[in-house]
């Protein structure tokens, strides 16, 4: 990905007021049995008294959503280049209840610890923001203690189709951009050519968006929406009000979240 992208994914995520309006879109409409974050949590590894890596951590979420129901004395590190995302989930997740939590800002490629230092890895929707991946799935290799795993989750070419479509209002592409620089093909083959071993899992899950005004902010949270002129903001609009009146007043569209797991042999 290019230096622009980069300064791109520092105005995004230099703190979660942006990652948010998205977010609430998700929240909001989501439906499925059980949601992301705790699926997420169900799939992985947790044991007792060991150390977790957190690698694109964010603001912490995912932690605050599934910290009481993970086993006890968990060593959690907070990983991310942006020292905003560091500081929020570090301040978060002091207060849940694991052994010791610990920020860190670094490059995903250039991880700052010592090998086979950690039993569990995460890297959630966070490789397709870095240049060189297979250099940081390398890394990430490294600081895993042998029997550890690896966990890393992405979305597929058709996620939320139908919103992509109303972004090309503005420029956006019709799907999910992010699936063009490392989505479920991407994520079987360079985790399979590190680990020699993948498994992949989906999240089963749709929305069904009732506020078209929540469609709206999310899809201008982020490039080119965020810099869009009134007049493409305009013709934006119009395209959400007769795709949900073609909807009978709600927007329906299926979401494709994988989560792939590899194991340090």
């Amino acid at each position: 990905m290019s230096g622009a992208a980069d300064t791109n994914n520092a105005k995004q995520y230099g703190d979660s007021r942006k990652l948010a309006a998205r977010a609430r879109l998700n929240q909001e409409y989501t439906i499925t049995e059980t949601p992301w974050f705790e699926w997420v949590a169900g799939q992985l590894p947790f044991k007792a008294n060991s150390s977790v890596l957190d690698i694109g951590c964010g603001p912490g979420w995912f932690w605050a959503t599934i910290a009481g129901a993970l086993p006890q004395g968990i060593d959690l590190t907070l990983a991310d280049l942006s020292p905003g995302m560091v500081k929020e989930a570090t301040e978060r997740c002091q207060a849940l209840p694991f052994a010791s939590v610990r920020g860190v800002e670094t490059n995903a490629t250039e991880l700052p610890f010592a090998d086979k230092s950690f039993d569990l890895v995460i890297a959630m929707h966070m490789l397709y923001h870095v240049r060189d991946q297979e250099k940081a799935i390398a890394e990430m290799h490294r600081v895993l203690k042998p029997g550890g795993t690896l966990a890393v989750t992405t979305n597929g070419m058709g996620d939320t189709k139908a919103l992509y479509e109303l972004s090309t209002a503005f420029g956006g592409t019709p799907y999910n951009i992010v699936a063009t620089y490392f989505g479920y093909d991407h994520a079987e083959e360079k985790l399979r050519a590190r680990f020699g071993n993948v498994t992949m899992a989906e999240h089963p899950a749709r929305m069904r968006i009732t506020d078209p005004e929540d469609v709206f902010l999310a899809l201008t949270s982020y490039p080119p929406g965020d810099a869009a002129g009134e007049p493409e903001l305009a013709l934006f609009r119009t395209r959400i009000d007769e795709a949900f009146a073609a909807g009978g007043g709600v927007l329906e569209t299926q979401k494709q979240s994988g989560l792939f797991v590899s194991k340090k042999t």
